[in-house]
């Protein structure tokens, strides 16, 4: 069994830690996740605080697992009581608060441990890992610019994780590439004490992503994915990785509206814009292929729809015959 400094922390079984992956990352997935001995993950996207609690409180019910909720911030300021308020419902009910696109906060890092849980901040650079272990996180996750979905920094992994081991003294997950047994592995043996996956639980039967979606991702390889801006409608300036394939499709699309959604917030049908940042659900109606199809450089991984026990399970035994066999 692979037991690192972040399994004793956090209480997994194996180290692995689902990443927050917005609409994908919901209360299906994360029991699943959960159940096979990983982080699972329930992401916040923006609901009030007491339809978060409830889902909390559903998933305590369902699974003994470890939970986390994750907050990703494209804005604080204009929306810090909200997020407080949920942080503190979370926090009261999950183990891990984990939190991404903003600069450490370490009133929300407080807040978090005060309610009784662990604060972990995913950051893209040394200096933003600094900055978080000064602001009380107990936990981090580097992101290396392998990775799908948003990014914050612009280096790759293996570069920035070798240089975050050499400064912070708290437990480091790797995040942005990791879709095998070997990437896992790799990342283990340079000094990780555990791996943040995305791509790979999106294609999963409960993550509820589209199916075109799911197709494309098993179609693709490394290469076919692209570090871009192209999806900046409601979110601009932030730096993200999707397949090439639908930046191409979208470029092509003259027409503004390229189909429907249901609204997180307000659970109504609403238009998708072109460009528009946002994740394509099964529920979601128009040109799929016209839209973010998030996608790390792990998508490698990705060779058909698995459930997410199939997933923890593979990458798990994999890891531990690889470093078996390095050792």
């Amino acid at each position: 069994m692979l037991t690192t400094r972040f399994t004793k922390l956090v209480g997994c079984a194996v180290p692995i830690q689902q990443a927050g992956m917005g609409a994908f990352a919901n209360k299906k997935l994360a029991a699943a996740v959960a159940d096979s001995g990983a982080q699972g993950m329930v992401s916040w996207s923006h609901m009030p605080a007491g339809k978060l609690a409830k889902i909390l409180d559903e998933l305590r019910e369902e699974t003994a697992g470890v939970i986390g909720v994750n907050f990703l911030m494209n804005r604080y300021d204009d929306e810090a009581s909200e997020i407080q308020m949920c942080v503190s419902e979370a926090a009261s009910r999950a183990r891990v608060i984990d939190f991404f696109y903003h600069d450490p906060i370490p009133s929300l890092i407080e807040l978090v441990h005060r309610k009784g849980a662990l604060a972990c901040w995913q950051v893209g650079s040394c200096s933003e890992a600094v900055a978080a272990v000064n602001a009380g996180c107990d936990f981090i996750v580097a992101q290396g610019v392998e990775a799908g979905g948003h990014i914050r920094g612009n280096v790759g992994l293996m570069a920035l994780l070798n240089e975050v081991l050499q400064t912070v003294n708290i437990p480091v997950l790797a995040a942005g590439g990791i879709g095998t047994g070997r990437n896992m592995a790799a990342a283990l043996a340079a000094g990780a004490d555990g791996v943040r996956v995305g791509t790979r639980l999106v294609a999963t039967h409960e993550s509820g992503a589209h199916p075109n979606y799911i197709a494309a991702l098993i179609k693709a390889e490394a290469k076919d994915t692209v570090f871009t801006e192209a999806f900046s409608y409601g979110w601009p300036n932030a730096p993200h990785r999707v397949l090439r394939s639908c930046v191409e499709a979208a470029q092509s699309i003259v027409d503004d509206i390229v189909g429907e959604q249901l609204s997180p917030r307000t659970g109504t049908r609403v238009p998708v814009h072109r460009f528009e940042s946002f994740d394509p659900m099964m529920d979601t109606t128009g040109v799929i292929e016209a839209m973010p199809l998030w996608a790390g450089e792990s998508v490698d991984g990705v060779t058909k729809q698995q459930s997410a026990a199939d997933v923890i399970q593979e990458l798990t035994k994999d890891t531990e015959t690889l470093l078996r066999r390095w050792t």
